[in-house]
């Protein structure tokens, strides 16, 4: 082969693997083009599956309480809801938001209470208490600090959604839970767009925190100083706080709290149910006019036939005026 025949050869090489290149970087752009197209397509379609989720759950919760009649506060805090100038048995609903029976009877039974009360067939009055408040953190501080926020919903119409997101969301027992940050989504979640909910929330948490952390164990070392075992465990935790106040341990951080209100109202029902068949001790408490139901109240059906076989009842407590309402809204801090 002549030197002209080779290097016509080495040229002809020289294009096809020019030629091969070009290929091979087509073939790589098309690879990446595709790859970053069937990403977006995903991230799209996601966001779109994501979305319409959202939607659909927003949906959801707008056709639940669509028909949800009043939710009125009364002035010991506790919530009314009832269709006006209903003539139907009163359903009382005593229940601590980290107790795990609480949230088992709100997920088989509240949906059944709420649909009565839409109806008219009963008066549902929810009185949030907290038998945990005595117990060290992260129980005693999950107790107040749900109890309290569920309270502050109540002052913008939203006590039954929260209610029912804080036993969604309910925290294990001996685990930490209902931070204050997931207390304030939660409330925007329920329709709450008033910063002073936000607020309220933060200045109740504080409170929780300083009498679970603080004041509460300061308090018990006096008394067991002070006091004989049996007096100091037939004391509640009101009559305990009183005491305390008497002998040097400042409670007056609590005047005007949702925490101290929540206190207030678990020693209420110790006092108006104090024995007999009916005597309170324990969350979940429903009673029907006045008697414990016992496990029917776990069921839907069970409830419902409860509230149907009993007489009309009365509410033993007074809604909370509305020139009150906006001082309720004060957060506890903001006093000072």
């Amino acid at each position: 082969m002549g030197k002209a025949s080779r290097q016509a050869s080495r040229e002809r090489l020289r294009q096809e693997r020019l030629k091969e290149q070009r290929r091979a970087k087509r073939t790589r752009t098309l690879v990446v083009a595709g790859a970053a197209l069937a990403v977006v397509l995903l991230v799209v379609g996601g966001g779109y599956l994501y979305l319409s989720a959202e939607r659909r759950a927003d949906q959801r919760a707008a056709e639940q309480y669509a028909d949800l009649p009043p939710q009125t506060v009364q002035q010991d805090g506790s919530v009314v809801l009832a269709r006006e100038g209903a003539d139907a048995p009163v359903v009382e609903v005593y229940a601590d938001y980290q107790c795990p029976g609480c949230r088992q009877f709100e997920l088989t039974s509240g949906p059944t209470l709420q649909s009565l009360a839409a109806e008219g067939r009963a008066i549902v009055h929810y009185r949030p208490v907290s038998i945990f408040a005595q117990r060290p953190d992260p129980l005693g501080t999950n107790s107040l600090r749900g109890g309290a926020a569920a309270r502050a919903a109540a002052d913008f119409g939203k006590f039954v959604q929260y209610n029912d997101l804080l036993f969604e969301h309910q925290p294990a027992e001996g685990q930490a839970g209902f931070a204050p940050e997931d207390l304030k989504q939660w409330g925007s979640d329920a329709g709450i767009d008033d910063p002073a909910f936000a607020e309220r929330v933060d200045a109740e948490s504080t409170v929780a925190d300083r009498f679970t952390g603080e004041y509460y164990p300061d308090l018990v070392a006096r008394a067991q100083d002070a006091l004989g075992e049996d007096e100091l465990a037939a004391m509640s935790l009101r009559d305990l706080i009183d005491w305390g106040s008497g002998n040097g341990v400042d409670a007056s951080f609590l005047d005007g709290t949702y925490v101290g209100g929540l206190i207030d109202a678990t020693a209420a029902v110790g006092e108006k149910y104090a024995e007999g068949d009916n005597a309170f001790g324990s969350t979940p408490s429903i009673y029907v006019n006045g008697t414990l139901l016992g496990n029917e109240a776990y069921s839907g059906n069970g409830i419902e036939e409860a509230v149907e076989s009993a007489e009309p009842g009365e509410v033993d407590t007074r809604p909370l005026a509305t020139d009150d309402s906006a001082a309720t809204r004060e957060s506890p801090d903001s006093k000072e």
